[in-house]
């Protein structure tokens, strides 16, 4: 009987304790579900002239109309913050070094490297210097931001499970966000010029040209300019040339050989087709961005619609920035579209700083001798005290000590009148040349701007500051000595930036290789332009399209993945592994066995031959370099070889065709004993991990591993957090960039005044929140290439944001 009560009591504990644990379940349940944003109704808002509606389609892309551009920009803050606010968060604290407010100490190197740039000071001044409609634009769209996030039944679910509170929106937040583009798109430059400084120190004149060609025989200028002649191949290598580094080597891994986050993976593609090519007889243009990729994505989709002032009403349509002011980065006004990548431009100099005992305090610079101004920053540490990092800032930069040397870090991004809000001015372009001459006044990060107008011109020229360069040799810039002349000072008048327009080919095309090689070229200059291959590729593609060319014809230009630049390393794979090469050697047979017959010509997901043929590249790059790249580490960890050289794999086919002795690298008896050693470093990689070599597709590493910040700091929360592991078809050097988590952020095609016929991609969904049915929607599509229409379909959901009557 006592036993059949405690067997009772127990029953009924457990089922008490299941039903708590299924309570708080569904608390926490409904408690995410309060932080979605609202899709339906009515809200008040004081700010605006008259209501404004919200009307989202199936897939959350909203149509948002309005009476004028202020209350649009109110609006678009609303919609940006109850959807992405964390995103919008994590934006302005990169820039500013304020992510170990939310995340803790591990966040304080970031933290540090950020605030020696003092971005937030410096959004303050430039907030100041804005016209006032700018201005007001800006304050219309920060109270939207705060309205929206406020208008939450939950703070943001992200803010729930780091136990944060989100900050209120501030007007220089917006200004920061756009200074975490110059981050991201300029970052490189940094470590690229230390790198390059190393290669210089330890390298003759003769040898360092050869290593850092100008350009390739890949390179597709705009301006049609001859390639420029090679450089002689020098007698003998640098000492450090394939040399070990002097701690012992791990063993090459599969993830070191198939890294596709690496050097070759720069970004991005956009091209336009002239009218006299149109099957419309308007412009096309079309634009994919290639960036690092999370969820929710790093662009929101809209269309707006307000009356123009003139008894019309005025469309635009394209993707913008959360956080950033509300503009349409890229995109159509219906009478002109634009799209961007990369310039990989020269936009900063490291200036090393001389130090005397007779100047105490003192630094030299071009300028001679100045004091540093101190500023001390306070950086907030969650679970922790405050950190106080000093910055001593020059009139070239703030200073960072590297390698035993002190350098200023001359940035365009430092510079007054770096940021604007001049990209606004688009969204009235009413002609190409309007565009061109907007884009030149741009304050963004330096990009290559292409435009077409509904009348079929064409045109390119650079969108973003530019420096005003003092040196012819400006193009090939390297940290500057102690009271060197520096490359550049002040910003390039508007007037005197390149252009091309109307080319005789009716096309224009790039993908962040050299864009010009003729005069024009240096003021641009080279931060890391890519190689080349994939421009020429996508160049040569567009020329396939005829003349009666449609947007779906030219959305598909973006997708191609034809192996045309690693197919020659295919070859040279081939040709060493001959009948010699294989006696006795069983796994070097069944490498060419699947490198010949596993091959489409493409990067596939189900190719063996593409993989093989692609590490081989690198087991050669990882052979000849890994002894520099060992010390330049020690500089900076982003600094290489291929930081240094994009063009690298230039410099290894020309001493693979001519075999010259003096480059030998030591050990090696020559160069087939060089090629088949990196054969065999590549197997044993895939054996070493237990991978055979017929299951060892390209898919099986290009497999996507986009996730929410929140699941790489929580990976159980993978699932719920993150994308499908598709396998992913495409790779660098080919227009379609596609690596694990980095690729083409989104896909955009039109024709200024066709948006009808305008198609569209991207990686994620409209919502940053997971519970919400926009959260993974198109992300199928843009696995498969499958494009959508551009603009919103019908209203499926309508919000109604109206002023307090």
């Amino acid at each position: 009987m006592r036993s059949r009560r405690w067997k009772t009591w127990i029953g009924r504990v457990v089922l008490i304790l299941l039903g708590c644990l299924l309570l708080a379940i569904l608390a926490a349940w409904l408690l995410l579900r309060a932080s979605l944003a609202q899709r339906e109704g009515e809200r008040v808002a004081p700010l605006l002239a008259a209501p404004v509606t919200v009307a989202r389609d199936d897939a959350g892309v909203p149509l948002i109309r309005g009476a004028n551009r202020l209350d649009l920009a109110y609006a678009t803050g609303f919609v940006h913050a109850q959807e992405r606010y964390f995103q919008m968060d994590l934006l302005r604290r990169t820039a500013a070094g304020e992510l170990a407010e939310l995340f803790g100490p591990r966040a304080l190197p970031l933290d540090r490297a950020r605030r020696l740039h003092r971005f937030r000071p410096r959004a303050a001044k430039a907030l100041a210097s804005l016209p006032p409609a700018d201005r007001a634009f800006v304050d219309r769209y920060v109270a939207g931001v705060n309205d929206g996030v406020n208008a939450l039944g939950a703070r943001p679910f992200e803010y729930l499970l780091t136990g944060t509170t989100p900050r209120p929106w501030r007007a220089e937040d917006s200004l920061l966000a756009v200074w975490s583009m110059f981050i991201d798109l300029q970052g490189n430059l940094e470590p690229r010029e230390l790198a390059r400084g190393w290669l210089r120190a330890h390298s003759d004149d003769a040898q360092l040209a050869f290593l850092l060609p100008q350009a390739t025989r890949w390179d597709a200028p705009l301006d049609d300019a001859a390639t420029l002649a090679d450089v002689p191949l020098p007698p003998t290598a640098p000492a450090w040339w394939g040399s070990t580094p002097a701690q012992p080597m791990p063993q090459t891994t599969l993830a070191a050989l198939d890294l596709l986050e690496r050097g070759d993976m720069v970004g991005s593609n956009n091209y336009a087709i002239a009218g006299s090519r149109s099957a419309s007889g308007a412009a096309i243009v079309a634009d994919d961005m290639h960036l690092g990729l999370q969820l929710p994505n790093i662009w929101y989709r809209l269309a707006l619609l307000y009356p123009d002032g003139q008894g019309m009403e005025r469309r635009l349509v394209g993707v913008t920035l959360p956080g950033a002011p509300p503009l349409i980065i890229a995109g159509s006004n219906g009478k002109v579209a634009w799209g961007f990548t990369n310039s990989y431009g020269d936009y900063l100099d490291l200036v090393e700083l001389g130090i005397d005992d007779a100047h105490r305090g003192q630094v030299r610079t071009p300028d001679g001798w100045e004091r540093p101004v101190a500023h001390e920053e306070l950086i907030a540490v969650k679970g922790g005290a405050a950190e106080r990092l000093l910055v001593r800032e020059t009139a070239f930069g703030p200073i960072r000590a590297v390698g035993g040397k002190s350098y200023a870090l001359h940035w365009v991004a430092h510079e007054p009148g770096a940021l604007n809000l001049n990209h606004l001015r688009l969204e009235d372009a009413a002609t190409l040349d309007a565009a061109l001459s907007i884009a030149a006044t741009d304050g963004i990060p330096a990009q290559n701007f292409v435009a077409g107008d509904a009348t079929g011109n064409i045109g390119w020229t650079i969108a973003g500051r530019l420096p005003q360069r003092l040196r012819a040799d400006a193009a090939t810039s390297f940290p500057l000595a102690p009271g060197g002349t520096p490359t550049w000072k002040g910003l390039l008048p508007p007037e005197q930036y390149p252009r091309v327009v109307n080319p005789p080919g009716g096309q224009l095309s790039t993908a962040n290789s050299r864009q010009l090689l003729g005069p024009g070229s240096a003021l641009i200059g080279d931060g890391g332009a890519d190689l080349g291959a994939r421009s020429s590729q996508l160049r040569d593609r567009l020329r396939l399209l005829g003349p009666r060319t449609d947007e779906a014809l030219a959305f598909a230009a973006a997708l191609d993945d034809r192996a045309l630049f690693i197919a020659g390393w295919r070859e040279r794979a081939l040709a060493v592994l001959d009948k010699d090469a294989l006696q006795g050697q069983p796994r070097r047979a069944a490498f060419r066995q699947l490198l010949a017959t596993s091959w489409n010509g493409r990067a596939d997901v189900d190719s063996v031959g593409y993989r093989l043929a692609r590490n081989f590249m690198w087991a050669l790059h990882d052979n000849l370099f890994a002894g520099a790249n060992a010390q330049l580490a020690a500089l900076d960890p982003k600094a290489t070889v291929a930081a240094a050289n994009p063009r690298w794999p230039a410099v290894l086919a020309r001493l693979l065709d001519a075999q010259p002795a003096g480059w030998l690298p030591a050990g090696q008896r020559d160069w087939r004993a060089v090629q088949l050693a990196a054969v065999d470093r590549v197997i044993a990689a895939f054996e070493r991990e237990g991978v055979p070599l017929e299951k060892a597709t390209w898919g099986a590493r290009n497999t996507a591993a986009i996730a929410h910040p929140i699941a790489l700091a929580v990976p159980a929360l993978g699932g719920l957090l993150g994308v499908p592991p598709d396998q992913l078809a495409g790779d660098a050097h080919m227009p379609r960039v596609a690596g694990p988590k980095f690729g083409q952020s989104q896909r955009l095609t039109v024709s200024p005044g066709r948006e009808e016929a305008g198609l569209y991609n991207m990686p994620g969904g409209q919502s940053g929140h997971p519970l919400s049915p926009y959260f993974l929607r198109g992300h199928a599509d843009w696995v498969q290439g499958r494009p959508v229409p551009l603009l919103p379909g019908p209203a499926r959901h309508t919000l109604t944001l109206a002023p307090a009557r």
